[in-house]
């Protein structure tokens, strides 16, 4: 294992969609109906993605094993609906193919965000996690994440019962 992480270009849209969605259904997709779950990913479109890799509000990391793409991580404005300071950041996306969780690489991720964060001159970062995501959860406990609240997350016609969480910078 030789992971090197980097900044993804607008070329590695499709890598970045590749992960998102390998991802997302390998934790996920056993929840929805497969229209919901359609629906869903039909707004991860490489305009989508090409527009949030080129708009300095976003930031993203690439984590690679010899060159193959194993996870990333996506920060970008707040748009949660919390009341906070306005030099706050939200953790958009963090995913890692399952093969690779417990190596260390969400950790890196991780400390990446909140360092780029800190750098762009965040008092706070939040997020939302799905409410039964334990190993998620835990994760962001760890990294001095705490409950803030309740969020609807829509899949589709779907509501999934999240949480928001708030980690001070």
């Amino acid at each position: 294992m030789s992971i090197t992480y980097r900044t993804p270009t607008t070329k590695d849209w499709s890598t970045i969609d590749h992960l998102f969605r390998v991802s997302f259904c390998d934790t996920f997709a056993h929840l929805y109906a497969e229209e919901d779950l359609d629906a869903f990913l039909a707004d991860f479109t490489e305009q989508a993605w090409t527009a949030q890799l080129t708009d300095a509000a976003y930031a993203f990391l690439l984590a690679e094993d010899e060159g193959e793409p194993v996870g990333y991580v996506k920060l970008g404005p707040r748009e949660l609906p919390v009341a906070s300071a306005e030099n706050s950041i939200e953790l958009r996306q963090l995913y890692l193919l399952k093969h690779w969780h417990g190596q260390g690489i969400a950790e890196h991720l991780m400390r990446w965000a909140v360092d780029t964060a800190k750098e762009r001159g965040a008092a706070e970062m939040f997020l939302t996690v799905y409410t039964d995501n334990h190993r998620a959860r835990r994760f962001y406990e760890r990294w001095g994440f705490d409950y803030v609240g309740p969020y609807t997350f829509m899949v589709g016609n779907h509501r999934d019962e999240d949480i928001i969480m708030r980690r001070p910078l």
